[in-house]
């Protein structure tokens, strides 16, 4: 086996790394404080309640009202008190979409930040395209034994009811946070951006817990998603998360994932997640400034060695080389700076010159037939792709081969949006649901 990128191991490995990360999204109703509650594993993100005085608050809602109203019954053993106020930490459908189920008679006041909405930018354009690339990224057609998970959630989530529970934000939060009482609770709204421009972390100052909606949660973070958003402003990541560890918090709430407990534990744990994400930023930068290409610096760039074996750390949904490559387009944009980029061959014109310099087409063929059989499964999707572009090229065979390779890759992937994708891919191929342009 020829490994590609460094979530790539073993099968028998990725399949036991990802099993044991089911862990993390068990579900289950977990005190955090004496009054605080977190709901994980009912959805693919966390929905947290607070019990006051003479009511509740409810910070995240989930997807949508089925789920939302299995957590909310959950949350009732703890406290049947009215909900007294929502908040979202940012706009995320995973977050926001179930806050109905929550609420009785009485309209609760609903907080979010004065930006909220602007998670995925302003690409609604390419809307049609990023919906496929979603249900690739999170596997949402795979069959029950392709499914793992998604990293950080759950594999198998009710998602019919997409956001049908959505109430609009009625209190909105300044851009120098607010600190307020709510239902008899002092509570505390910080602006933290990082995965959102949208985002803010919650603080219970006499509790000591710190809500941080997706900010932090137990897997490398997603700096750049495949299924396709704006840029991630990851500067502004690590300096919240940084934010956050100044709290020096008895307990963690991610917005996905289980809590983190403990003073020392729970500040590491924000400590380590900033030092990552400025580091790939760093290496990165300091790459670009040397002149290296974006495909130069997804190889090259890793997490210091300190950091590499902690376990809110492991790219199980996130993938550094992924960041490297958002980080160098948000900056500089597509062009690496190199002239040989600056025009490069129509995909059919290079086919053709590949398959010229290999010896013609059958050779070329042999090449990429070669290169599935010695598992060497990147360059056989890479030879693939040349000879389906060839007049005279098997494209009935570069599409067995490229089915057969992403299957190959996926098996040792532990990076579930990786592995998802791979496979929701290769059925695609399978069932001819691609064109021959996807293809």
């Amino acid at each position: 086996m020829v490994a590609n990128g460094q979530t790539q191991v073993e099968p028998d490995t990725a399949l036991r790394m990802l099993n044991a990360q089911q862990q993390q999204f068990e579900q289950g109703i977990v005190k955090v404080a004496d009054n605080v509650f977190t709901a994980v594993g009912f959805h693919g993100a966390n929905t947290s309640m607070i019990v006051g005085t003479d009511g509740v608050i409810i910070v995240d809602t989930l997807f949508g009202p089925t789920s939302a109203a299995k957590a909310a019954e959950a949350f009732r053993q703890y406290s049947e008190k009215p909900v007294k106020a929502i908040v979202y930490t940012h706009s995320h459908g995973d977050h926001i979409g179930g806050a109905s189920a929550f609420v009785g008679d009485e309209r609760p006041d609903i907080y979010a930040t004065d930006r909220f909405g602007s998670a995925e930018g302003v690409n609604k354009a390419v809307d049609p395209v990023k919906m496929k690339r979603n249900v690739r990224q999170f596997g949402r057609k795979l069959s029950p034994p392709e499914s793992t998970n998604r990293g950080v959630a759950p594999a198998n989530t009710h998602d019919s009811d997409r956001g049908e529970g959505y109430l609009p934000p009625t209190v909105t939060v300044p851009d120098s946070g607010l600190k307020t009482t709510i239902a008899g609770v002092e509570i505390e709204f910080h602006i933290g951006p990082g995965e959102t421009d949208d985002a803010m972390f919650i603080w219970l100052p006499k509790e000591k817990v710190l809500l941080a909606g997706d900010n932090f949660y137990s897997s490398f973070p997603n700096l750049y998603a495949i299924r396709g958003t704006a840029y991630r402003d990851v500067l502004s990541w690590s300096e919240s998360v940084a934010k956050m560890a100044e709290f020096k918090p008895h307990v963690l709430v991610p917005g996905h994932t289980m809590p983190i407990q403990g003073q020392e534990a729970a500040t590491a744990a924000l400590k380590d997640y900033s030092e990552a994400i400025r580091s790939v930023y760093d290496q990165t930068v300091r790459g670009i400034n040397a002149g290296k290409s974006p495909d130069q610096l997804a190889h090259e760039v890793k997490l210091p060695e300190h950091l590499q074996d902690k376990p809110y750390l492991i790219e199980f949904y996130g993938s550094v080389p992924h960041a490297v490559r958002a980080i160098y387009a948000g900056l500089l944009g597509w062009y690496d700076g190199n002239p040989t980029t600056l025009n490069p061959l129509q995909p059919k014109l290079k086919a053709r010159k590949i398959a010229e310099l290999a010896g013609g087409t059958k050779k070329l063929t042999e090449q990429m037939k070669s290169a599935l059989e010695k598992k060497d499964f990147q360059w056989a999707l890479e030879l693939a792709d040349h000879v389906k572009w060839l007049d005279d090229g098997n494209k009935k065979l570069a599409r067995k081969v490229k089915i057969t390779a992403l299957r190959g890759l996926a098996a040792r992937e532990y990076n579930a949006p990786n592995r998802n994708y791979y496979l929701s891919y290769a059925n695609e191929l399978e069932s001819g649901h691609l064109s021959e342009v996807w293809f």
